[in-house]
């Protein structure tokens, strides 16, 4: 007697579901696993949504003010002065303060913030390592507000003593070099905890091979750990250099709001951020074309953070190294 094709009856037979209706009595225990994703889908879509509109509202106010004003005049003018009666609308001046303060900024971070990173990394005992990062990072957590009457009322004092004893150097009251020292203070936490977790990501075998060809603790930390660490560290400096340019009180407070179109720190500039400031607590009435500039900055701030935070992740997708 011939025997059934048992792989015949197991091809006819139809595949066993791989997505299957929770049971009545499995309702309950499925439904806060369902809750937590509707909410987590809410909040992203909240995201998503609130930036839209923020970029909506850029686009379409600034849209407004090009219309009475020349694109080129605002991108090549060397005057700023839309709030006096000779209106000039050139942002260069406000391009230049906002830059000069940031690069000042990043000078006093980037040298501190690395070499935190390194002991942090790789000279701290594990005790001192988590006594001393939790206090660096209690920098980030202090108001800019505080940091900016700091650089006033503190820093600036003792740079116009030590100007007092250099012939030919007179620093205003007003400055860039004491907000662009006070916000370097402000993101080192920013740069010596991205940097430092970039560090320890490289593997314990890099280390140690290092170690067995003779290799001190300070070639090891610069020759191997660095150059291993490299994508993480441009990136974190990338992203403290964005932080930088959209801080707003340090500059506004102590760097002053004269929209000077010059490279000298010792003199009162404005910053981006400090013009939008002015003009939103001052008494521009709304819909005019003076108000219509904090929209024009804004946008233009806007595209230049993003251009920073997009070359940020260019270099940690191009340069990123991936170990096993």
């Amino acid at each position: 007697m011939a025997q059934p094709d048992i792989s015949l009856e197991r091809a006819a037979a139809p595949a066993p579901s791989r997505f299957r209706l929770p049971g009545p009595g499995q309702w309950k225990k499925y439904l806060p696993e369902r809750i937590i994703k509707a909410v987590l889908f809410l909040c992203s879509i909240v995201s998503i949504f609130t930036t839209i509109g923020i970029v909506s509202v850029l686009i379409f106010e600034a849209a407004l003010f090009f219309q009475e004003v020349s694109i080129f005049e605002f991108l090549t003018g060397t005057k700023w002065t839309p709030l006096f009666a000779s209106k000039h609308f050139g942002i260069l001046p406000l391009v230049t303060g906002t830059l000069l303060t940031s690069i000042g900024a990043m000078f006093v971070a980037l040298p501190l913030g690395l070499l935190s990173a390194i002991y942090l990394s790789e000279y701290a005992p594990d005790r001192v390592r988590r006594a001393l990062k939790p206090i660096l990072e209690v920098l980030a957590g202090i108001p800019t507000v505080v940091y900016g009457y700091f650089a006033l009322l503190f820093v600036t004092p003792i740079l116009r003593n030590i100007a007092d004893q250099i012939p030919f150097i007179e620093i205003s009251v007003f400055n860039g070099l004491s907000a662009s020292i006070v916000m370097g203070i402000m993101i080192l936490p920013m740069v010596s905890s991205l940097s430092e977790d970039a560090m320890r990501s490289v593997p314990r075998s890099l280390r140690e091979g290092a170690y067995a060809l003779g290799s001190t603790k300070l070639e090891v930390s610069t020759r191997v750990v660095i150059p291993a660490a490299l994508s993480g560290i441009v990136a974190a400096f990338i992203l403290s250099m964005s932080r930088a340019i959209g801080e707003t009180m340090i500059v506004t407070v102590a760097a002053g709001q004269n929209p000077n179109f010059t490279f000298n720190p010792f003199v009162p500039i404005e910053t981006m951020t400090a013009y939008i400031v002015q003009v939103s607590m001052g008494d521009t009435p709304t819909g005019t074309l003076e108000f219509k500039t904090i929209f024009a900055v804004g946008l233009s701030l806007f595209v230049i953070t993003l251009g920073m935070n997009l070359l940020s992740q260019f270099v940690v997708r191009r340069f990123r190294e991936v170990y096993e």
